[in-house]
C-alpha cells in the first residue's frame, strides 16, 4: 500500500470524528485526531478480529479506555465492516443510536466493554488478560494453541491519573500478563489545560517499577508504532507504549489545546483542518472508495482468522475430546446437569454459623463441579471465606490456579471481575468487606449498566462485626447498592438462604450479584417449623405463616435480623396477635416476580408492617407503606461486642415487640 493511501486512511478517521462531533454539536474530537495513526496501525496490521462475528472467542480484545474518544472506535468499527452503518456515525450521540457518547458493551457490535469513567477500561483489560492467561494455561497444548490472543487498549493521561490504574497496573505487573499491550495517548492536555497543572509523574519509571515493559515513541510515526507493537508482543511482561501525540492533530488553531478536547471544532476550523490534511473541505462524512476497500480487508482477513482457528480447534477436539468438550462448556458458561443438587443443605442448628462461613462451604462444594468458577479476595481471604481448597493460586507460575490474591486493590479487583466475565469462559467472584464496596462501586455500576455477571462477595455486613467499630460497620451501603439499576443485592438470613444466594448469583447472566454476608453466627432456621428455603429464590417469601386467613401484622427483615423478627413474632403470638414473617433476601428478585406473587407475600389489605434491618432505613418505606414502622440505623455505629451494639442501637426483640404493639393499638 502506498504511503499516500495510508495517510488518507488515517485522515479519514480524523474527518469522520470531526464531522460526527460537529453534527452532534457535542463530543470529543481531539483524542481521535491525535490517536488516529496508532489506531490505524493497530487495527490494520495487528488486531486479530472478525467483524462478521464479533464474539469469536480467540479474537484480540480492543478497549478504548479513553472512552470520551468514542468516535475513533465507531469510525474503526464502521470502516472495518462491523454492523455500524454510516448513518449511525451521522447519528452520533442521538437518541436511539448505537453510537452513544461513550462506548457501551451490548449496544454497539465490536465494543468489548463500557468505558468513559476513566480508568475502568484500564482495569477491565487486566481482567481480560487474566482470563486469556487462565484459559491458555488450562487448555493449550504444544501443537494446539486454541487460546492465543492479546488485549490491547488505548489509555489516556486521565486514565493514568485515576487511582484504579495504579492498582490494576501493579497487579498486572505482578502477574506478568505478557499478552497485555496498552497504547498511551501522551498528549499532555486535559480538560483544564496542560497536564503540568496536576500530572507530573514520571510515567515511564512508574510503570517500570510495576514490572511493565515501557517504550516511548512518536505517536504519529507509523513505522515507529508498528515496531513498538512488535517489540511489545515479544515482551515477557505487560507493555505500555507511550505515544507522544498532538491532540486535535491537524487543526491549525486548536491542535495542542484543551479547546479540541471536549467540544466541536466549529465549521470553519474543520474546513481549515481538512485543507491542511489534504482532504476535501466541502465533503462531510466522506470515505474514498479505496480507503474503504483497504479497511474492509478486515472482513476477509477476519473470516480467514476464524476459519484457521476452527480447523485448529477441530484437530484439538479429535486429539483431546474431553478437553475440547470442556473448553466449549467453559465458553458457553454451561453448568453441570442438576448442578443445584450440589448445593449443600444445612441442618437446623440454634448456634448455626456465620453466613460468610456458609458461603465458603458452598464455594468449595461448587468448586469441584463448576470448573469455570475462579475467585479470590482483596487480601481478606480468611475473613471472606473465598478460598477454594486445592485449586491452586493464580500466578505467573500457575495461571490455571483458581484462587486469585488481589492484594489490597478492591477497585482493580472489581474491574478485573468485569473483564474476566466479559472475556468469557469464566464465572469470576471477588470478596471484601461490605464497607469497602465503596471502592468497588464504579465497577459495580459498569457491571449493572453492561449486564456483566460478576459476583461480589461482601462479608462483615453490619454492626454485627462489632469491635472494629464504625469505620468498618456498613450503614448506608445496602441502600446505595440497591439503588444501582440491574444489580441484585442478596442478604441471606441463614446458611440455607446463603446456598440459594449462590444459586441465584451463578444463574444470573445479565448483571452482577452482590452477596452480603455476616461475620457473626446466625441460627440455621428450622425448616420443619418454618417455610421451605426455596422461596428465597423469589427474593422474598413467607417464612412464618400466620394463623387464619390474613395476619394482623407483617414483620419483614433481611439477613441477621430475620431471627430477631422470628423471635419477636413468637412473643407477639403468645399475646394473641396474628403475625406473618417475611424474609426478603433480595429486593430486586422480589420485584421481578408477578404481581400476584408479590400481593400474596405482602397483601395490600395488611397495612400494619414493621421492617428490621441493621442499616439505613432509606428505601424500606416502599415495603412497609405509610402506616408501617421502619427499624434501622440512620447513624454510624459503635465499637463494642456486637450484642451490645445491637442493644445500644435499639435492634432487639423487645424493641420490635414494643413497636409492633404500638402499631397494633
Amino acid at each position: 500500500m502506498s504511503d499516500q493511501l495510508a495517510q488518507r486512511c488515517v485522515n479519514t478517521l480524523r474527518t469522520l470524528s470531526m464531522d460526527a462531533v460537529q453534527k452532534a454539536n457535542s463530543g470529543h474530537p481531539g483524542m481521535p485526531m491525535g490517536m488516529a495513526d496508532a489506531a490505524y496501525v493497530l487495527w490494520t496490521k495487528f488486531l486479530k478480529h472478525n467483524p462478521k462475528n464479533p464474539q469469536w472467542s480467540d479474537r484480540d480484545r480492543f478497549i478504548l479506555s479513553a472512552g470520551h474518544g468514542s468516535m475513533l472506535l465507531y469510525s474503526l468499527l464502521h470502516l472495518t465492516g462491523y454492523e455500524v452503518s454510516l448513518d449511525e456515525i451521522k447519528n452520533f450521540r442521538q437518541l436511539g443510536s448505537i453510537t452513544p457518547g461513550h462506548p457501551e458493551f451490548g449496544l454497539t457490535p465490536g465494543v468489548e466493554t463500557t468505558t468513559g469513567p476513566l480508568g475502568q477500561g484500564f482495569g477491565t483489560g487486566v481482567g481480560m488478560a487474566m482470563a486469556e492467561a487462565y484459559l491458555a494455561d488450562k487448555f493449550n497444548k504444544d501443537d494446539y494453541k486454541i487460546v492465543d490472543h492479546y488485549t490491547y487498549a488505548i489509555v489516556s493521561d486521565g486514565d493514568l491519573m485515576e487511582g484504579i490504574s495504579h492498582e490494576a497496573a501493579s497487579l498486572a505487573g505482578h502477574l506478568k500478563l505478557k499478552k497485555l499491550i496498552y497504547l498511551y495517548d501522551s498528549n499532555q492536555i486535559s480538560i483544564d489545560g496542560s497536564t503540568d497543572l496536576a500530572f507530573t509523574d514520571d510515567t515511564r519509571k512508574r510503570f517500570e517499577s510495576y514490572g511493565w515493559d515501557v517504550q516511548t515513541i512518536d505517536g504519529h510515526d507509523r513505522d515507529e508504532i508498528e515496531k513498538a507493537i512488535l517489540a511489545a508482543q515479544k515482551s515477557d511482561t505487560p507493555s505500555l507504549i507511550e505515544c507522544k501525540t498532538h491532540i486535535g492533530f491537524g487543526s491549525p488553531n486548536k491542535q495542542d489545546t484543551a479547546d479540541s478536547h471536549g467540544a466541536p471544532l466549529g465549521e470553519e476550523e474543520i474546513r481549515l483542518t481538512k485543507e491542511k490534511l489534504g482532504m476535501d473541505p466541502d465533503q462531510k462524512f466522506h470515505i474514498d472508495s479505496d480507503v474503504l476497500d483497504e479497511y474492509r480487508k478486515a472482513v476477509d482477513n477476519g473470516a480467514k482468522f476464524e476459519r484457521e482457528w476452527n480447523n485448529l480447534f477441530s484437530e484439538y477436539e479429535k486429539a483431546n475430546p474431553a478437553e475440547g468438550d470442556n473448553f466449549k462448556k467453559h465458553l458457553s458458561r454451561a453448568l453441570p446437569e442438576k448442578w443445584d443438587d450440589i448445593l449443600p443443605v444445612f441442618e437446623t442448628d440454634e448456634k448455626g454459623m456465620a453466613t460468610r462461613k456458609a458461603s465458603g462451604l458452598v464455594i468449595n462444594e461448587l468448586a469441584d463441579h463448576v470448573e469455570n468458577m475462579i475467585g479470590g479476595s482483596a487480601d481478606l481471604t480468611g475473613s471472606n471465606k473465598t478460598d477454594m481448597d486445592g485449586k491452586g493460586i493464580f500466578s505467573s507460575d500457575n495461571f490455571s490456579g483458581r484462587n486469585i490474591h488481589y492484594g489490597v486493590r478492591e477497585h482493580a479487583m472489581g474491574a478485573a471481575l468485569n473483564g474476566m466475565a466479559l472475556h468469557g469462559g469464566l464465572i469470576p467472584f471477588g470478596g471484601t468487606f461490605l464497607v469497602f464496596s465503596d471502592y468497588n462501586k464504579p465497577a459495580i455500576r459498569i457491571a449493572g449498566l453492561s449486564k456483566i455477571p460478576s459476583i461480589f462477595v461482601f462479608t462483615h455486613d453490619s454492626i454485627g462485626l462489632g469491635e472494629d467499630g464504625p469505620t468498618h460497620q456498613p450503614i448506608e451501603h445496602l441502600a446505595s447498592l440497591r439503588a444501582t439499576p440491574n444489580v441484585n443485592v442478596i442478604r441471606p438470613a441463614d446458611a440455607n438462604e446463603t446456598a440459594i444466594a449462590w444459586k441465584s448469583a451463578i444463574q444470573k447472566e445479565d448483571g452482577p450479584s452482590l452477596l452480603v454476608l455476616t461475620r457473626q453466627n446466625l441460627p440455621t432456621i428450622n425448616r420443619s417449623k418454618y417455610q421451605s428455603v426455596s422461596g428465597a429464590e423469589k427474593g422474598a417469601y413467607i417464612l412464618k405463616k400466620e394463623e387464619g386467613d390474613l395476619p394482623d401484622l407483617i414483620l419483614l427483615a433481611t439477613g441477621s435480623e430475620v431471627q430477631l423478627v422470628l423471635d419477636a413474632a413468637e412473643k407477639l403470638e403468645a399475646d394473641g396477635e396474628s403475625v406473618r414473617v417475611v424474609s426478603m433476601p433480595c429486593w430486586e428478585l422480589f420485584e421481578e416476580q408477578p404481581k400476584s406473587y408479590r400481593d400474596e407475600v405482602l397483601p395490600s389489605q395488611v397495612i400494619k408492617r414493621v421492617s428490621v434491618e441493621a442499616g439505613t432505613t432509606f428505601g424500606w418505606h416502599k415495603w412497609v407503606g405509610t402506616e408501617g414502622i421502619v427499624m434501622g440505623i440512620d447513624r454510624f455505629g459503635e465499637s463494642a461486642p456486637y450484642e451490645e451494639v445491637y442493644e445500644h442501637l435499639g435492634l432487639t426483640v423487645d424493641k420490635i415487640v414494643e413497636n409492633a404493639k404500638n402499631l397494633l393499638k
